[in-house]
């Protein structure tokens, strides 16, 4: 089953949207969006940089947990990951990013 970005109108009136693998698991996230065509844009932005390895940075919080970001080409954040317990946990949701996203349906939910 091919994953799928999902996007919806949170609790504080913003727009978001989830990239789901195609096991329904949530594996990238984004920020809180003015308007439904600036999601939109968000989507088509994930979609052109997750082919891009280059495009994902890695970090480790404090607590010692792992987790990815997606940047666009203006270096701004499109999306970021749970938190994981390891390093080949997190490049595991990478990879799963890069494979999913460009080819992802669309839709639109209500939360």
């Amino acid at each position: 089953m091919p994953g799928k970005f999902e996007m919806y109108k949170d609790k504080g009136g913003k727009f978001r949207f989830r990239l789901k693998a195609g096991n329904g698991q949530i594996i990238l996230s984004s920020q809180g969006y003015k308007n439904k065509a600036g999601c939109m844009n968000g989507v088509k932005s994930t979609q052109k940089n997750a082919a891009i390895a280059e495009r994902f940075e890695k970090t480790e919080t404090k607590a010692g947990k792992f987790a990815f970001s997606l940047r666009a080409a203006n270096k701004q954040i499109v999306g970021s990951s749970q938190q994981y317990k390891t390093t080949v946990s997190r490049d595991k949701g990478i990879a799963s990013v890069m494979r999913n996203a460009p080819e992802a349906s669309i839709v639109e939910i209500d939360l």
